[in-house]
């Protein structure tokens, strides 16, 4: 089943990029939305997004700036982080 982020791209909204968003995602890749550029012209269908891509653990590696499809971005979820926990003895 695909899970698709319906309307406006809020922040802190996790997507999955794949071709199916455009095909310069070729290797998918999982974004953190910081907002969606919606002063910019863009083809009907499409937006851009201003965002954090995000590594395995869940945490930023680059800002960037995406053209996607908006039906192709799909919702995703990363890994909570966890605190290492000392014990003290």
């Amino acid at each position: 089943m695909r899970n698709e982020v319906p309307g406006a791209f809020r922040a802190g909204d996790v997507v999955l990029l794949t071709t199916a968003a455009s095909v310069q995602f070729r290797k998918p890749i999982v974004a953190r939305v910081i907002r969606e550029l919606a002063d910019r012209y863009t083809y009907d269908g499409w937006l851009w997004l201003d965002a954090y891509e995000l590594n395995r653990k869940g945490e930023a590696v680059a800002r960037r700036e995406l053209y996607v499809r908006r039906d192709g971005v799909q919702a995703a979820s990363v890994p909570l982080r966890r605190r290492a926990t000392v014990g003290i003895g």
